[in-house]
C-alpha cells in the first residue's frame, strides 16, 4: 500500500535530480576565450577602419583579442609578417608578392582602401616653380616616387595611360615621403607622387596636382592581409575581424567627421590640418580582382623585381569575407 506514494516521492526525486544536473552541466559550460589578433599598422589613412573598429569595441563584440602594433616603415611591416610576430598588416599587391616569392606566406583578404572617380588616394604633385600645368608638362620630369611600391607601380600606370612612353618617365628614387616633399618643395625634384595627407601639405605649400588616381582608380588601392598559418589555423576568426572592419566602415561612411579626432591622435594627418581635412570614405567589403593582380604581377617582372610566376588564388582570399 506504500507503492504509490514512492512512486511520487522517487519520481520527485528523479525529476530534482535531472533539473539540478543540467543546471549543473550548464554552469559548467565557459565561453571560448577571445582569438588573440597581432596587428601591424603604419599611420596611414588606410588603417583607420581597424583602428575604429578597436575603439568602438567591434573586436571584442566578435570575440578578438587584437593588439595593435604600430610600425614605422613598410620593410619592418613586412619583417614583422614574415616572422611570425604580427597576423596581420595593411600592405599592397607589390608586398603580398615579394612576401610569397618564395613560398606563400601571405594572402589578401580585403581592400584597405580604394581610389574612386571622386576621390584620389595617390597623386603627382607638380612643385610650385616646376612650370607644370597639367599632366603633358610630366614628360621627361624629374618624379619622386618609392621604388618597387604600390607608388612606382601607380605612377607608370597612370603615365602610360595618358600616353607616355617608357623614354617619357623620369622616375627618381626617394624612399621616405618628407624627403620626398622637401625635395619637391626646393625644386630639385620637379613633381612627385604623393599620398593624402602629404598632396594637401604640398597644395599648401604652392605645388598643383598634375594627375592623380581618379582618372584610373583601377590602379590605386590598398589591402588587409593575413599570414597564411593564422589563416589555415583560425579561418573563423579572420571572418570575424573582417565582420568588425565592415562594421567600422559603415560608421565611419555614416559619421565621417565623427572620427577626425581619431585620425589626428593616430598621426594618420599632421595637426595643422585637423580643422581642415575631411575624413575620406572607404570601401566595402571586397578584394582586388584577377585582372588587377595579374596586371602588377606583370609588372612587377618587367621591371625585374620578381622572377617567379605566381597564382591569384594563393596571393588573394576572397572567401574569408562576412
Amino acid at each position: 500500500m506504500f507503492k504509490k506514494p514512492i512512486s511520487a516521492v522517487m519520481l520527485i526525486i528523479l525529476l530534482a535530480s535531472l533539473v539540478l544536473a543540467a543546471c549543473g552541466a550548464k554552469a559548467t559550460v565557459t565561453p571560448a576565450a577571445p582569438t588573440a589578433v597581432k596587428l601591424a599598422l603604419l599611420p596611414t589613412l588606410d588603417v583607420l577602419p581597424m583602428v575604429v573598429a578597436q575603439q568602438e569595441g567591434l573586436y571584442t563584440k566578435y570575440n578578438l583579442a587584437v593588439e595593435i602594433i604600430p610600425v614605422a616603415s613598410a620593410p619592418e611591416r613586412d619583417q614583422l609578417i614574415a616572422a611570425g610576430q604580427a597576423d596581420a598588416i595593411m600592405n599592397e599587391l607589390t608586398s603580398v608578392m615579394f612576401l610569397n616569392q618564395e613560398k606563400i606566406q601571405v594572402q589578401a583578404v580585403r581592400y584597405a582602401r580604394t581610389a574612386t572617380v571622386d576621390q584620389a588616394l595617390f597623386s603627382i604633385m607638380a612643385g610650385e616653380h616646376a612650370g607644370i600645368i597639367d599632366v603633358l608638362g610630366l614628360k621627361g620630369a624629374s618624379i619622386g616616387i618609392s621604388q618597387g611600391t604600390i607608388i612606382e607601380y601607380l605612377t607608370d600606370r597612370l603615365l602610360t595611360a595618358e600616353g607616355f612612353s617608357p623614354a617619357d618617365m623620369n622616375f627618381v628614387a626617394v624612399p621616405k615621403i618628407p624627403d620626398r616633399m622637401s625635395l619637391l618643395s626646393s625644386g630639385e625634384l620637379k613633381a612627385a607622387t604623393l599620398p593624402e595627407p602629404f598632396v594637401t601639405l604640398a597644395k599648401q605649400a604652392g605645388a598643383v596636382v598634375a594627375l592623380d588616381d581618379t582618372v584610373h582608380p583601377e590602379y590605386s588601392y590598398s589591402i588587409i592581409t593575413f599570414s597564411k598559418a593564422f589563416i589555415d589555423a583560425n579561418p573563423e576568426a579572420v571572418t570575424a575581424f573582417l565582420t568588425a572592419v565592415e562594421e567600422a566602415v559603415e560608421l565611419i561612411n555614416k559619421d565621417p567627421q565623427k572620427y577626425a579626432a581619431t585620425m589626428i591622435d593616430q598621426q594618420m594627418v599632421p595637426a595643422p590640418l585637423a580643422e581642415s581635412f575631411k575624413v575620406p570614405s572607404y570601401p566595402t567589403k571586397g578584394v582586388p580582382s584577377e585582372a588587377q593582380f595579374l596586371d602588377v604581377l606583370e609588372w612587377v617582372k618587367a621591371k625585374g623585381y620578381l622572377t617567379v610566376d605566381l597564382k591569384y588564388e594563393d596571393n588573394v582570399n576572397g572567401s574569408l569575407l562576412p
